[in-house]
């Protein structure tokens, strides 16, 4: 994993050949403030900028360092009170480690010659030259007024970080010729120094979390000190690092409309699904091209689906496809205080990649009767709905934000769809549970969740869930299911609409332990037929006729005792088809009656 992270920080690092400064001991840093000082050293003005990159001395680790000529306003005006102090102190060490260039000399004299108009004058300008708090956290540069460029950007200045950064990489290589476990060469130094830190990770510090690191003698093993024990080189590490934060981060504005019909802007991130509040998958490919198939699990459109599986069934991915030697690649990521989990990480080809997700929309695909447009549709619900239909839902209905399951199931359902493995049969209990819980029951997300289970848990042989009603020969569980949901359109013929019906009493009841269930629930039909006889004859009958189609299947007398996880998830599927059919023959027939 780490070597396919410093392969795309390399591919991202020769995206910009042509600047000149592309080199280890430089990286990209955020500028927002420009600290404007004269000739003479003495302080002009504080000027907040639009927040820009730019290239800087590159520091692996922050803790006990200081960026040469940009940093927060605690290294470079000792901003912040006593805590400040040390802070600033290694600012300035930092400062007189290249006080032979003469292009610093300006912030030299801010700093010593001319105390009482340099520092001193800006320190006590700060707040008031910039009110905003949250402006005040930015990186501050030096700029001398009337010269474009910042003191940190000239060529003197990055010429000089290089070349002390190259020295010391030749003394420290002097005493070790360790080899690369990433690259396999002694090119780059290995050394026990941190690996950088990455930012934006769930549940992770916001100062940045550390993939490497070994802080605690058990880590280690063989004598080896600290990140020794890894033997990644400092170019790797660079490289994996910005591999990683550029996945993290990566993404652009969209306008999306909010309830009230508003336009707002919107960040969507291009290789980063969340998934919960404490994990984030991140993809990408060896050669970093967009996936476009990956969208539609987010945002599936039934016309590009029927294309992707078409093409697929057909074989047309396969033309030129020796030619195509792309791989995809995700890891699943989780903050641990400043520790990274790495929860998961898949690989596979992009023939194989496309491969599953067609599979994968034959599995979850389910039909359901839209109300708006009076017909069967096929639907297939995006990952993240597929994911909550395991979690936890609050007294209010809400979804619970802290029930671990969103994640996991996450997880395990990004391995489906992505490699077409076999969602774990813990899920079955999850969604189950959810549907007696829920006032909506069997809901098509949940439907899709329970046929992908059970199909790719018994794929070559059994009963194979099928996308609406299925005829013929079924288990009885299914018909089971089927039979409870024509019972509760009986009731609700007879009775209207209850806000304790059948379901929410005995739903749960009936899909566990069916011989004592439907035993009471044959009670009540025969009370309901009776009342519905009276008011509704026609419709009594035909009522009737279809119940007795569905007991043909099964021995009324002899009911199974319970039903296993399986089949009660085979009831659970056959209950949802049947209503299903039931929504779409009533609506046939109001409009053959019209």
């Amino acid at each position: 994993m780490i070597k396919e992270l410093s392969e795309l920080g390399k591919k991202l690092g020769s995206d910009n050949t042509e600047d000149e400064w592309i080199h280890n001991a430089l990286k990209d840093e955020p500028l927002s403030i420009e600290l404007i000082i004269k000739q003479d050293g003495s302080y002009e003005a504080f000027k907040v900028i639009e927040t820009k990159l730019t290239k800087a001395e590159a520091i692996t680790a922050k803790k006990g360092k200081a960026r040469l000529l940009l940093d927060k306003a605690e290294e470079v005006l000792g901003y912040g009170g006593d805590k400040s102090k040390k802070k600033h102190q290694l600012f300035l060490e930092k400062l007189d480690e290249y006080k032979d260039i003469n292009k610093i000399e300006p912030v030299l004299e801010f700093y010593y010659k001319n105390k009482a108009d340099g520092i001193k004058k800006a320190l006590k300008d700060f707040e008031k030259a910039i009110p905003n708090e949250k402006e005040r956290k930015g990186n501050i540069g030096f700029r001398i007024s009337s010269q474009g460029d910042r003191v940190h950007e000239k060529s003197p200045v990055l010429r000089s970080i290089i070349k002390k950064y190259e020295e010391s990489q030749k003394e420290q290589k002097s005493e070790s010729e360790t080899k690369c476990s990433i690259c396999g060469s002694a090119e780059h130094l290995v050394a026990d120094l941190p690996h950088g830190m990455i930012k934006r990770v769930p549940d992770g510090q916001t100062s940045g979390c550390a993939l490497v690191s070994y802080n605690v003698d058990a880590f280690e093993s063989y004598q080896l000190k600290g990140n020794y024990n890894s033997s990644v080189c400092t170019n790797c590490a660079k490289t994996y690092v910005e591999g990683l934060n550029w996945l993290l981060s990566n993404g652009n504005e969209i306008m999306v409309t909010d309830n009230k019909g508003k336009e707002k802007p919107q960040f969507r991130y291009t290789n980063r699904k969340n998934f919960g509040s404490d994990t984030a998958i991140v993809f990408w490919t060896k050669n970093n091209k967009e996936v476009n198939d990956i969208r539609l699990l987010e945002e599936p459109d039934a016309g590009e689906v029927a294309r992707l599986i078409d093409s697929i069934q057909t074989g047309a991915e396969n033309k030129h496809r020796h030619l195509d030697e792309d791989q995809f690649y995700s890891c699943t990521l989780s903050g641990a205080a400043a520790r990274i989990a790495v929860r998961d990480w898949l690989e596979t080809s992009l023939g194989d990649f496309k491969k599953s997700i067609a599979k994968w929309f034959l599995d979850i695909g389910i039909d359901e009767y839209d109300w708006d447009q009076k017909k069967m549709t096929r639907q297939y619900t995006r990952l993240y709905d597929l994911a909550r239909s395991c979690q936890r839902a609050n007294s209010d209905g809400s979804h619970d934000k802290k029930d671990p399951a969103l994640a996991r199931a996450a997880t395990s359902l990004w391995n489906a769809a992505i490699k077409n493995t076999l969602p774990p049969i813990w899920m079955l209990t999850k969604v189950l549970q959810r549907s007696r819980l829920d006032k909506w029951g069997i809901t098509a997300d949940k439907a899709a969740v329970i046929k992908l289970i059970l199909n790719r848990h018994h794929r070559g042989g059994g009963f194979v869930i099928k996308e609406s009603l299925q005829e013929g020969q079924r288990p009885i569980a299914y018909v089971c299911g089927q039979l409870f949901a024509k019972m509760e359109s009986v009731q609700y013929a007879a009775l209207g609409d209850k806000n304790a019906g059948i379901r929410e009493r005995y739903f749960t009841y009936a899909m566990t332990t069916p011989a004592s269930a439907f035993g009471r629930l044959f009670s009540l039909n025969s009370k309901h037929f009776t009342k519905l006889k009276n008011e509704k004859p026609g419709l009594a009958v035909n009522m009737d006729k279809e119940m007795q189609e569905l007991c043909k299947e099964i021995d009324i007398n002899n009911f199974p005792t319970i039903f296993t996880l399986e089949e009660q998830g085979q009831f659970a599927i056959g209950y949802y088809h049947q209503k299903q059919a039931q929504f779409n023959k009533s609506n046939k027939q109001n409009q053959e009656e019209n």
